[in-house]
């Protein structure tokens, strides 16, 4: 049995369970509950789209300005945030690949900087209400909370990262407020768009929060020397690295500090697990 309910009304930007209410050449028409329908075109139906059985779509507007249906689910709703590549510029705006045959426009007064075709740039699908269009806003700060109530020191966090900085990345966190990870702080690859969990450190004044990736209370010693002992294991027990390693390719290999890498070495020779010669780290 099919368990749907069908949608209230017709929603942009969202995807809505519809009723098939009549075919026509061009493709199908789909209903409310409140009556009003769209055609779903010819190209995103089939045959078992036959008259009253339900089918989830997605609503936006076509080329013309007219509100179309499509069983293609874009890479963000409406106000989702993604990571979505140039694929065209205008004098009045880019255009952006979101997984759908239209492109998703940003206009030019909400860019901060000019697009360029083939970058890829972090935006949130909204609606204009000058247009009654879904369009892209690249410029986020506007829409994060900054008063911060249901979090707390320590509290884990969902994030998305999505621009570097000179201090650090800054991330999307819950979906609704800004978050920053300092450089001193990662010890891991990270990058744009990345999906991640992570910990309240300090919540500012402003409402923006500093983040770490290291669950709190966690002991640094042993997280770095259960990494060395695991690499070790997966690279046949030989590793060429040792404590005049550089800095930058321990981060990169152990996803530590030098600091939590000699830390960790010195730990597992005591503990008889690991010797360190000038040739690399032997497991025992």
């Amino acid at each position: 049995m099919n368990n749907k309910t069908i949608s209230p009304y017709l929603e942009l930007g969202k995807i809505n369970t519809l009723r098939v209410d009549r075919e026509t050449p061009h493709g199908v028409f789909i209903m409310a509950e409140d009556g009003n329908d769209v055609l779903l075109p010819q190209a995103y139906t089939t045959e078992d789209m036959i008259e009253n059985t339900l089918v989830d779509v997605f609503l936006y507007t076509d080329s013309e300005d007219r509100l179309i249906a499509t069983t293609l689910q874009p890479k963000a709703m409406l106000d989702e945030f993604a990571l979505l590549e140039v694929v065209d510029t205008a004098p009045f705006g880019a255009f952006m690949d979101w997984g759908l045959p239209k492109d998703l426009l940003v206009p030019t007064q909400l860019q901060k900087t000019p697009f360029q075709i083939g970058e890829k740039r972090f935006v949130k699908v909204v609606y204009d209400e000058r247009t009654h269009r879904l369009v892209g806003s690249e410029k986020l700060g506007d829409f994060f909370e900054r008063r911060v109530k249901d979090l707390s020191p320590h509290k884990e966090v969902d994030i998305l990262i999505i621009t570097k900085t000179p201090l650090g990345f800054k991330c999307i966190v819950n979906d609704k407020y800004e978050g920053l990870i300092y450089h001193n702080e990662i010890f891991e690859n990270i990058a744009l768009g990345d999906k991640k969990k992570a910990y309240v450190k300090t919540i500012r004044k402003d409402g923006n929060i500093d983040l770490t990736l290291r669950k709190p209370g966690s002991k640094k010693s042993a997280q770095g020397s259960d990494k060395v002992l695991e690499l070790l294991k997966a690279n046949k027990g030989i590793m060429p690295y040792n404590y005049k390693s550089d800095a930058n390719l321990i981060k990169d290999v152990f996803g530590l500090s030098k600091k939590e890498f000699k830390r960790s070495l010195t730990k597992l020779q005591e503990e008889g697990k690991i010797t360190v010669k000038d040739t690399g780290i032997y497991l025992v």
